[in-house]
Order: structure tokens, then C-alpha cells, then sequence
């Protein structure tokens, strides 16, 4: 069944325009809503999961509420990690390998 991505209604067979929003019909929703799996009050840490996400190929962003115009703020804002929510299960299970993952100290 063709769906509408813009207002993700469902249509029958043979429709290949939606009537309300006048736009090309999709053979299926792409999900692209997105998750907070992460927060920290630290850039680099979320910056560093980011990146090790991204190597495994999921999809991450930053969303950082910190504000230069109110510097007394900006060290208490909360950083946030989203990823896409086919991706939530995945991104979760890397970011706890990766916290719970012990130090190599045998390069001392």
C-alpha cells in the first residue's frame, strides 16, 4: 500500500498522488524520527561517541543547548546524543561496551 510521507496516511493500490497534500505517493515510511540515547554535561564525551557510532555506521547528531550569550550557563547545559530509532538498540549496546569497557594499562 502507498503511503504519504507528508502526512504518513495510507492509500489503496493504484493512487499515486495524495488528495490532501497534492504529493507522490511512497511505497513505504522511512522512519526518521530520532532518539536521545546519551546525555552529558561534556562535549567531548558525547562528541567521542558520535564519532564511534558513526564508524559503525549508524547515523548520530548532537543536539548541545549550551549558549555563549549566558556563559554562567553554559558549563550546566545537558548535551544530548540522538540517533535514529531503527538504530536506538544498537547505539544503546555500543555506548555500554563502551562504558563498561576497562582502560588497557599494559602499554605502562
Amino acid at each position: 500500500m502507498p503511503f504519504c510521507p507528508n502526512c504518513r496516511y495510507e492509500y489503496q493500490e493504484g493512487i499515486k498522488i495524495c488528495p490532501d497534500c497534492n504529493i507522490p505517493l511512497v511505497p513505504e515510511l522511512i522512519d526518521d524520527e530520532w532518539v536521545i540515547v546519551y546525555t552529558s554535561d561534556q562535549l567531548y564525551d558525547v562528541q567521542m561517541l558520535k564519532d564511534t557510532l558513526e564508524s559503525a555506521g549508524i547515523e548520530a547528531n548532537i543536539l548541545s543547548q549550551k549558549d555563549s550569550s549566558f556563559p554562567a550557563t553554559g558549563d550546566l547545559a545537558v548535551i544530548k546524543l540522538l540517533v535514529k530509532t531503527n538504530d536506538v538498540s544498537s547505539a544503546v549496546n555500543y555506548i555500554k561496551q563502551l562504558k563498561n569497557a576497562k582502560p588497557d594499562n599494559s602499554a605502562e
